[in-house]
Parts: structure tokens; sequence; C-alpha cells
């Protein structure tokens, strides 16, 4: 007597389960790195977005604002986005942290430069994000650096 019995092995299972594992693994690996490079390029929107208030406010006021209302996790609070004019809001840096930057390099910081001439406003990235490299990094009315 034959019996046909229908499924599969234990092996085959195994085989099965073993390449869904895998596959499941890079795929989470590749979405963590999308993540961290969306992380940085929303940093570089930014920092690109708080230049442009700045820029408005100094075509109004014939200088960049003081550091009044100056804190890690809102830059420009008193002189920018306290009127709808320049910015609505000041946007935060996103998280967690990405490459070499620490927690406390993870804020946008404005610092205004000879009397309101001039201004340095600080982030840093993860990885290069188009032509701006890793790491602290510095924004002037010059652009990014």
């Amino acid at each position: 007597m034959k019996t046909n019995q229908k499924g599969f092995t234990l092996i085959e299972l195994l085989v099965v389960i073993a390449i869904i594992g895998l596959l499941s693994t890079l795929s989470i690996v590749a979405l963590n790195s999308a993540r961290a490079r969306a992380r940085d390029a929303r940093r570089v929107s930014d920092v690109k977005q708080i230049q442009t208030a700045l820029e408005m406010y100094y075509n109004s006021e014939n200088s960049y604002p003081a550091n009044s209302g100056v804190t890690s996790s809102a830059p420009i609070v008193g002189a920018i986005a306290t009127s709808s004019t320049y910015m609505t809001s000041v946007p935060i840096a996103p998280t967690p942290v990405d490459g070499s930057c620490t927690a406390a390099q993870n804020s946008y910081v404005y610092t205004q430069q000879s009397t309101g001439a001039s201004y340095t406003l600080t982030y840093c990235l993860g990885a290069q994000t188009g032509d701006v490299p890793a790491g602290l990094r510095t924004a002037t009315p010059g652009g990014l650096r």
C-alpha cells in the first residue's frame, strides 16, 4: 500500500523560514538607512528655511536678530518665529541623532555676529547630504558650510 502524503517536509519549512528571515533583515537595514538619510535631508531643509527667514528679517530690519530667546530647541524664537511674516514656527532637529553627532549637537543654534551684520547657525549631519559634508556644520549668510 502506498499512501500519498501531501504537505511540506520539516527541512523545506525551515529553509523557507530562513529565507524569509534573511529578506526581512535586509529590508529593515535598508529602511533604517533611508530613515537616517531622510533625517539629514530634513536638517538641511530646516536650516535653509531658517536662513530664508533670517534674510527676510535682514531685508526689513537692516540687521540680523539679536541672540535673545535663543535656546537649543528653538534658536530664533524671539525675533523670527513670533512674527508670521518671517516664519510661523521654528523647526526642531529630528531625532534620533545620526552619525558622529551627539545629542547636544542635534539642535539648530543661532548666534548673531558683528552686531547684526552676520550670523552663524550650527547644525549637525550624520552623513554627507548633497554637497554638505557630515559632522558639525555652520550656516552663514554665504550659505551652508
